[in-house]
């Protein structure tokens, strides 16, 4: 039964990944169909964050109340329903609607998952968690892989998008079954509170990791091109080294949580990460800025997954309340983040703006010690 849990919970993180990806490989095409300028498209991809904000608490409450196999498989149909329709849709008010929808789609899945994969953690009496995520990190791989293939083919922006959907409703179909159903029986109360005690920490620790990574998915690029004068068909190297190490780093990160312990791996983790940014900032070397890219990566790799595997032992909240406020302040890192490292570039530079992000990894370095909790003793996966 823990097996069968666990694989449906590995297959979740994978179809969350993959429905991102598959999103995203849309978005060059959406903003030629409705003629966005970039600007334009900054302000729409906001209703995108939007929608995963609002659904967030809700999904916390609603897996809390009904089981997650409810809301991951609302939430996943939600996303896969609307995927197409992003394809095609042309009118921006309606396009709006449709990222908002589909937005809420992806936040709910995210939420549920974790708790899903809290739950099945704690049953297995040993570190999992990092490993789910790096089924998230392999799907996100296999959907913009498996779009990219499918636009090399000739397949249309609708038909890839379809094709996408019914992998996501077909991969939910053969776990659904799986899928934890049980209620929590903390399942009741607000749908949202503020963070108290050690989930404040935790928070903090995802916010400045999803921070870090979204700052070299989406300044990575714009540094290499225009401060190492990298030749723009290369630039993408840098985030692909980065996500290769940081699923390298996830497939193998319960093994070596196993060895070091929570805490340690985090105040490792964080350090090889404050290395790799200060290395990119520093070193005007091309190459070592590609090797600061992997350390970042590699880095990170483990960081929110023992994060979410904390919320998971702690006692101040209960697990769906914690979980989403975790959830969206991390979110709340990938959202403003690429957006106010672009403020503090235009005013010092990108190198100063990395140096800062350096800087906030010491207080991950600093609040590592809040993630060691003793698992304990369970059933055997």
């Amino acid at each position: 039964m823990l097996r069968r849990a666990r694989t449906s919970t590995e297959i979740c993180f994978f179809l969350a990944g993959f429905g991102l990806a598959a999103w995203a490989a849309l978005v060059p095409f959406m903003k030629v169909r409705v003629g966005l300028s970039d600007g334009g498209l900054g302000v729409l991809l906001l209703c995108l964050g939007l929608g995963s904000v609002v659904a967030m608490p809700v999904s916390g409450v609603l897996a809390g109340r009904f089981g997650c196999r409810m809301v991951i498989s609302g939430a996943a149909l939600l996303a896969a329903g609307f995927l197409p329709l992003l394809a095609v849709v042309s009118a921006v008010p309606m396009l709006g609607v449709c990222l908002l929808l589909f937005g809420a789609g992806v936040g709910a899945l995210d939420v549920a998952t974790n708790m899903q994969g809290i739950v099945v953690e704690r049953r297995a009496g040993r570190p999992l968690m990092s490993g789910f995520h790096a089924l998230f990190s392999v799907g996100g791989i296999a959907g913009a892989g498996g779009m990219a293939l499918l636009f090399a083919v000739r397949f249309s922006p609708l038909a890839a998008a379809l094709s996408a959907s019914w992998v996501m409703v077909l991969g939910l179909g053969s776990v659904w079954r799986d899928v934890l159903a049980e209620r929590e029986e903390s399942g009741v109360g607000p749908v949202f509170a503020m963070p108290r005690g050690v989930v404040w920490s935790l928070s903090g620790i995802c916010f400045v990791s999803f921070l870090a990574e979204g700052a070299v998915l989406d300044w990575s690029g714009v540094f290499l091109t225009t401060v190492r004068h990298v030749a723009v068909g290369q630039a993408g190297w840098g985030f692909a080294v980065f996500a290769t190490l940081m699923t390298v780093g996830r497939f193998l990160g319960n093994r070596i949580v196993g060895m070091l312990g929570a805490a340690r791996v985090v105040l490792l983790g964080s350090g090889l990460a404050m290395e790799g940014f200060l290395i990119v900032s520093l070193i005007p070397v091309t190459a070592v800025a590609f090797f600061g890219y992997a350390l970042v990566g590699l880095g990170c790799a483990n960081i929110v997954p023992i994060s979410y595997s904390a919320v998971g032992r702690q006692q101040v909240m209960p697990d769906h309340l914690a979980v989403a406020a975790v959830t969206m302040l991390g979110y709340a890192g990938i959202l403003t983040g690429p957006v106010l490292i672009g403020l503090l570039a235009g005013v010092a530079g990108l190198k100063v703006a990395f140096l800062v992000l350096a800087g906030l990894l010491v207080f991950v370095a600093v609040a590592s010690g809040c993630v060691e909790t003793d698992v304990g003793s369970g059933e055997a996966g």
